[in-house]
């Protein structure tokens, strides 16, 4: 099982909204990967962690099947966002208009080199646990051994609900 976090809270060089942009993704990060697409989750509208004034996130994970090796995965995630105007500047929790995160490759984990396996701070975030409930409630953290369910309860209120945009 691979799971991809999406985010945007920038309009997308065409104009499209962060909802369309991440949705827009998810064919290009296929034909990219080669992987399966196997679920889509919900999108969900979430603050900026830590708060910093830039607008809202549009946020989902999907899940995908097969393999991948990890910096092959990360340049097709990289790639996309570029695609869709992404500019790797330095800025942590820079506003974009596209964010492609590995979450969990098929169970690896490793701290050495990019990407970090599980993402490193994937159980801190509701708008992370929350899509991965939708597309894989089953889902275990790799190195925490606890359920998307478990994590998720022990979460501080993050604010998350429902994008009521059309994607």
């Amino acid at each position: 099982m691979i799971l991809l976090a999406l985010g945007a809270n920038l309009p997308g060089p065409d104009g499209a909204t962060p909802a369309q942009t991440c949705q827009a993704a998810i064919p290009r990060l296929v034909s990219r990967t080669g992987l399966a697409l196997i679920a889509v989750s919900h999108w969900y509208r979430t603050t900026p962690i830590p708060p910093n004034g830039t607008p809202d996130f549009c946020n989902g994970v999907i899940r995908l099947e097969g393999e991948a090796l990890p910096n092959e995965l990360m340049e097709a995630c990289q790639e996309v966002e570029r695609i869709f105007g992404r500019v790797h500047n330095g800025k942590t929790n820079a506003a974009r208009p596209l964010d492609i995160d590995i979450i969990d490759l098929n169970g690896q984990i490793r701290a050495v080199p990019a990407p970090i396996l599980p993402h490193p701070r994937a159980h801190l975030r509701a708008f992370v646990l929350r899509p991965i409930a939708d597309v894989a409630p089953s889902w275990r953290h790799p190195t925490l051994r606890l359920p998307v369910a478990t994590l998720l309860a022990e979460l501080p209120e993050q604010g998350i609900k429902p994008w009521l945009e059309p994607a």
